[in-house]
């Protein structure tokens, strides 16, 4: 299953960045996905218009998973019209990902 979490498409500017998280096929057990899809959905609506949350299953997309060459998943990968700005193995913990995803798209380095 493929999830997008979004604004509604008019307050998601032309060039907001694409916040692409691979899920992996296997090994999840069902409460946990589904804390780590409502952690997903509650960091959209953090990120608001400036970055859309996608999530991107690897039973669903394959493709689009292998073609990030992930050595493991979960992964975070943030794009912005087709370079990617940032990548991390394992779900990001913390208050501090909304905080790196910003500065990635200033273009100030991460700590």
């Amino acid at each position: 299953m493929s999830i997008s979490f979004s604004t509604p498409s008019a307050a998601v500017a032309a060039d907001a960045a694409v916040l692409l998280v691979l899920l992996p096929t296997e090994g999840t057990a069902l409460p946990v996905r589904a804390a780590t899809l409502a952690a997903l959905q509650a960091l959209q609506q953090r990120l608001g218009s400036v970055i859309r949350v996608l999530s991107v299953d690897e039973a669903s997309h394959p493709a689009v998973v292998r073609s990030f060459q992930a050595t493991n998943l979960p992964a975070f990968v943030l794009v912005r019209q087709g370079v990617e700005l940032w990548r991390q193995q394992g779900l990001p913990e913390g208050e501090f990902i909304v905080a790196q995803l910003l500065a990635r798209l200033a273009g100030a380095p991460a700590e």
